[in-house]
């Protein structure tokens, strides 16, 4: 039987406004992020995430970004959007990203001579890991728009890959084409300024990626 590539998924981060989330989902968005780092440009309060999340229609999921918080600050965001998938971005365990009891993202920094395979085996096969997001290494936390060096990827990873870092509609096709991740995710790449997307970004975004879904399928057909 020929192999079919999967539908690529497609997750905004960094949503702040109500317009901006309706516009996310309009475009195609499978996820949208909400970022509870307070430092975040992005950040936003439980409360007003949980009033954003509200308005998400069935199988658009709300993501919830964390960087070393407390375990009872992601308990509170759990009760208040109770579909909430944690990412956790900072240096948290695996042993502390389990103890949420739900199912979660891991950030992976991406460096030279960081060994992804040994990051990833560490939660392959725990009950509540997900997949790898891939993210740009930066100083501070999160990839700050930052495209890192994709030929870091090793050819096979032990989990579903979420590709981020830098992305936009410019070199999100190239990127799924690649390294055919599960997931793309991107935040600064549709932003008209920190916290507020961009319409016309959001939408190329999308389009940009289902571009690569066809160009795959077309490739994968021919085998």
């Amino acid at each position: 039987m020929i192999a079919v590539h999967a539908r690529t998924r497609i997750k905004i981060c960094g949503l702040t406004r109500e317009a901006d989330l309706d516009a996310a989902v309009e475009a195609g968005a499978d996820a949208i992020g909400f970022v509870f780092y307070p430092p975040s440009p992005r950040h936003v309060g439980v409360e007003r995430a949980a009033q954003l999340a509200s308005r998400l229609p069935p199988f658009v999921t709300p993501v919830g970004l964390f960087v070393n918080a407390a375990l009872d600050d992601v308990a509170a965001a759990c009760a208040a959007i109770p579909n909430l998938l944690l990412q956790f971005h900072g240096d948290e365990t695996p042993a502390q990203c389990e103890q949420a009891a739900r199912p979660y993202l891991r950030a992976a920094r991406m460096a030279p001579g960081f060994d992804l395979l040994n990051f990833a085996r560490q939660y392959a096969g725990l009950p509540h890991a997900r997949a790898m997001l891939l993210d740009a290494h930066v100083e501070a936390y999160g990839g700050a728009g930052k495209v890192f060096d994709w030929s870091l990827v090793p050819p096979s990873v032990p989990c579903p890959v979420v590709l981020s870092g830098g992305l936009n509609a410019a070199n999100v096709t190239d990127g799924v084409l690649r390294l055919r991740p599960w997931a793309v995710d991107v935040s600064s790449g549709v932003e008209a300024a920190k916290g507020v997307k961009d319409v016309v970004l959001m939408r190329q975004f999308c389009d940009a990626v289902r571009e690569a879904d066809a160009r795959l399928a077309d490739l994968d057909s021919a085998y």
